[in-house]
């Protein structure tokens, strides 16, 4: 797929509002605690400053439910942001109204202007054409930089598009998602291991089918396991399980056998009796866990088929942890499959790590410059696996020749 890049334009003399994901965790003194979605956005920034053009930038930052409140405010990053850009960075007490267009068309070639949060409006959410329009007056490009929210029709991230019809870029963080992405999608090197974790097999159903259509394997670990081994008969004590999924399941197993897709559940798993790092923890066979225990990692024989899978492969996505990493008890599954992901790639295989849970495990064990791409955006890649058409994706794309 070709795609409109920044790297297609020289923004000399010109204002770019962009949109970057800079919804960053902050403590309770409003110290940025993981500033990785701000440090992966300066690329793009630096290219539009670099040409001699200027800057506004435009986030969310967490949930405001009702308006303005300052633990939600974006000047909580303007300092950081300099310190990472190395440029003079303004901030704009509101995205839209006069005010901010001020500032924003009197920025000086070189420099940063932050919008304040986009939440704080209702129609950011709700997709508002006015508001949209408003927030375009900023600039005379629109570059998407944001995957992390590309999957929300939001006004900031599709119907802003509509005010540029020619003059709309990606910027890196999206080029670099995409083109990702579509690697795996449609040319994966064989064989291709698709992991898939997590909770509920409903969070999963349709990357799922859709995987079958592409992967060679399939290994399945998390909680959602557990409804699968339900579904085909197995005793799981109290371990995570949807009741309604089970005839799903098993058809998910059908069609794998039917594609001839080699579909891996846990052999035996870490078993505790209550959801707690405290409680003992014990081996079972993952289809006969004993009443009053559930399953809460993948265990030493599952370790190893997966492990196993995985050092054969040429392509591997990896989407949801084997269990709850978060727990040191419980941490060798998803620990186990970084590592063997981390080897896989040092000889030679491709490996693309969804976002969420499975990017924070790959950080939490130090192999984030040992794989080959790490997504910024779970719930969007996620989406993008499921065949879905992402609206910040579309709307950039719409129109433009390529």
């Amino acid at each position: 797929m070709a795609i409109p890049t920044v790297d297609q334009f020289n923004f000399s003399g010109k204002r770019a509002v962009i949109r970057v994901d800079f919804n960053v965790p902050l403590d309770a003194d409003f110290n940025i605690t993981d500033d990785a979605r701000m440090a992966a956005a300066v690329p793009t920034i630096q290219k539009v400053l670099n040409d001699g053009g200027s800057v506004v930038l435009m986030s969310h930052l967490g949930r405001p439910k009702s308006g303005p409140e300052d633990k939600f405010s974006l000047r909580h990053l303007v300092s950081h942001l300099a310190v990472l850009t190395g440029r003079t960075v303004h901030f704009a007490n509101d995205c839209i109204g006069e005010g901010a267009l001020h500032m924003s068309e009197n920025l000086p070639a070189g420099e940063i202007l932050l919008l304040e949060n986009l939440r704080f409006y209702a129609e950011e959410t709700a997709g508002d054409p006015e508001f949209a329009r408003k927030l375009a007056s900023h600039g005379d490009f629109y570059i998407n930089d944001a995957f992390g929210t590309a999957h929300r029709a939001h006004a900031s991230t599709a119907i802003i598009a509509d005010y540029f019809p020619t003059a709309k870029y990606f910027g890196y963080i999206m080029a670099n998602e995409i083109n990702n992405a579509e690697q795996v999608l449609n040319a994966p090197q064989k064989p291709f291991t698709a992991i898939v974790g997590g909770a509920k097999v409903s969070d999963k159903l349709l990357i799922l089918e859709n995987l079958m259509n592409i992967a060679d394997n399939i290994l399945i670990g998390g909680g959602m396991a557990y409804t699968f081994i339900k579904a085909q008969g197995g005793s799981i004590g109290n371990s995570l399980c949807e009741d309604d999924r089970l005839e799903l399941t098993k058809e998910l197993l059908a069609k794998a056998d039917a594609k001839g897709v080699k579909l891996f559940l846990p052999e035996n798993s870490v078993c505790a009796r209550s959801f707690s790092n405290e409680d003992g923890n014990d081996v079972c066979p993952s289809n006969a866990i004993p009443d009053g225990w559930m399953g809460l990692d993948i265990g030493p024989k599952a370790v190893k088929t997966f492990t196993d899978i995985i050092s054969t492969s040429k392509t591997l996505l990896w989407n949801g942890p084997m269990g709850v990493f978060e727990f040191s008890h419980f941490a060798n599954g998803s620990k186990s499959v970084a590592l063997s992901v981390a080897e896989a790639t040092t000889g030679g295989a491709f490996s693309l790590i969804g976002g969420g849970d499975s990017a924070a495990a790959i950080k939490a064990f130090d192999l984030l410059d040992r794989v080959s791409y790490v997504s910024t955006g779970g719930g969007a890649l996620l989406e993008y696996f499921e065949g879905k058409e992402l609206p910040g994706i579309a709307a950039v794309l719409k129109g433009v020749s390529r």
